[in-house]
């Protein structure tokens, strides 16, 4: 088995409107498919674990800094993805967990259309030698 973490950014996707601004009926669906892949995972213990994190607004940002840390609201990165939240799976194979980012990036959005949110799959080093395998 391996891990994998599954990095989900508040990239739309297909889909230029803020989650937010979507109808309820679209929010639950594109929430509940989400969730009943989790419970999938759960069920078939390839599920370690899932983390949704708050706006971006919540967000701090600190820097070592000479004398002391510098602090700034929000994550201001020169990349504008930001992270949504994450999921943890213990997989067989890198396949099988290409397989789950897909099921996951299928989330509905507006009017059921599936987002094709972008999922950044990441294996999780296991050994010091991993280090150096870039």
């Amino acid at each position: 088995m391996t891990k994998f973490m599954l990095l989900m950014n508040m990239d739309g996707g297909n889909c230029d409107t803020p989650m937010l601004e979507w109808d309820e009926a679209d929010m639950k669906a594109h929430m509940q498919h989400l969730s009943d892949g989790i419970e999938r995972l759960r069920q078939s213990g390839e599920l370690v674990e899932v983390t949704a994190l708050t706006w971006p607004k919540h967000a701090k940002v600190v820097r070592a800094g000479l004398t002391a840390p510098v602090l700034t609201d929000g994550p201001y990165a020169e990349s504008k993805e930001v992270l949504a939240g994450f999921t943890m799976i213990d997989v067989e194979s890198e396949e099988r967990a290409l397989e789950i980012a897909a099921e996951q990036s299928r989330a509905p959005g507006p009017g059921g259309v599936p987002l094709e949110q972008p999922i950044e799959v990441r294996r999780v080093m296991e050994t010091d030698a991993e280090l150096h395998d870039f």
